[in-house]
């Protein structure tokens, strides 16, 4: 199985669009390419998907312009549109408006462990990436060289601007998805742009306040680490979050909401869509042990009980028609500022590791 691209780029946002653009060209136009044709089918016109980026881009440049200019850039490296690469990083909510407010449903669950319950001594944090299988052909890495804050890296689809990773800071992410009542009953900034926020952070607090003071479109669930040595799971409302600590030095989040006090506030409207989330997250619990390594978080994250609905999920042809799969499963060592991702890992048990 192919390792995931490593993409360097560094400089202002522009250039290092550009950058990003002329590397991952070919993986871009594929990532492009796939939800262009998933709006097609949908029965949308080119005319209206430019129509659903213009609502989202002046929200994007409100949020900070240089993730515009960077977005230009890589239209501008990669040969594509800039509406292109707005539908790429805004694809999640365009989608979901495309097929009348129907959310997109990346699967995936989430580990964290705290250093203190850790065989390493330091915190691991990892995550199955459940999404369609094609991506094992549009993802790559990013390594972000900054000169206004700590270096990144991080994995995405082709042409996005974060969606896992880590930082020279020792802040690390990762997202999954969550569905409510009230989602799309706002406008929102995309959910990579806040996750690339995230990861420009040098403290933890900030890297927090851009999830919770940020507007969004639709639920999701993001966890936070540091190297420090903490880690909070934030469940995300549009307007409002919920956090959840870690029990017995350990986060594991799957795909449906478990905060008391969002579910006195708001109804879980993904749970029929997902119900092996039910089991997912406590298969992983219960299979960590005591103090897990690296190995046993692996081992947790292929448990295939339940398959094709499993934690490690093979390809799969969904009720939309599409081939769903976990396209990736990524184990961070923010400390070591180092992650390793093992592609298709249904298929394949080899790891491509990616560092600082």
């Amino acid at each position: 199985m192919e390792p995931f691209p490593l993409i360097d780029i560094s400089g202002a946002p522009r250039d290092r669009g550009v950058m990003y653009g002329e590397q991952a060209k070919a993986r871009i136009e594929k990532s492009v390419a796939l939800y262009r044709g998933r709006l097609e089918r949908i029965g949308l016109s080119a005319s209206r998907v430019t129509e659903l980026v213009q609502l989202y881009l002046p929200q994007m440049r409100a949020f900070g312009a240089q993730y515009v200019e960077e977005m230009e850039g890589i239209a501008d490296g990669s040969g594509c549109s800039l509406d292109d690469i707005v539908l790429v990083n805004a694809r999640t909510e365009i989608v979901a408006l495309a097929r009348k407010q129907e959310p997109v449903k990346d699967g995936c669950t989430g580990i964290v462990i705290l250093p203190t319950h850790s065989a390493t001594g330091q915190i691991i944090h990892a995550q199955n990436w459940d999404w369609l299988a094609a991506c094992a052909e549009t993802a790559v890495v990013l390594r972000i060289r900054r000169d206004d804050g700590p270096d990144i890296l991080t994995f995405t689809e082709a042409g996005g601007l974060a969606r896992s990773g880590l930082n020279a800071a020792g802040i690390a992410i990762t997202a999954n998805y969550l569905e409510s009542d009230r989602d799309f009953a706002q406008s929102g900034v995309p959910l990579p742009l806040i996750r690339r926020k995230v990861l420009e952070q040098q403290h933890f607090a900030p890297a927090i306040e851009a999830v919770v003071g940020t507007p969004k479109a639709c639920s999701n669930n993001m966890i936070l680490s540091t190297a420090e040595g903490f880690a909070v799971d934030l469940e995300c409302a549009p307007d409002e979050a919920f956090p959840l600590h870690a029990e017995r030095g350990r986060i594991v989040h799957a795909n449906h909401w478990l905060s008391p006090i969002a579910l006195s506030k708001l109804k879980d409207t993904g749970l029929a869509s997902v119900p092996d989330s039910l089991y997912r997250d406590r298969r992983v619990m219960d299979l960590l042990p005591e103090r897990p390594g690296l190995d046993d978080v692996k081992r947790a994250l292929f448990d295939d009980f339940g398959t094709p609905y499993a934690v490690c999920r093979p390809p799969l042809t969904e009720s939309d028609g599409n081939l769903g799969a976990t396209v990736a499963m990524i184990v961070m060592e923010p400390a070591e500022r180092r992650m390793q991702i093992c592609p298709m890992p249904a298929l394949n048990r080899d790891y491509t590791a990616y560092t600082l």
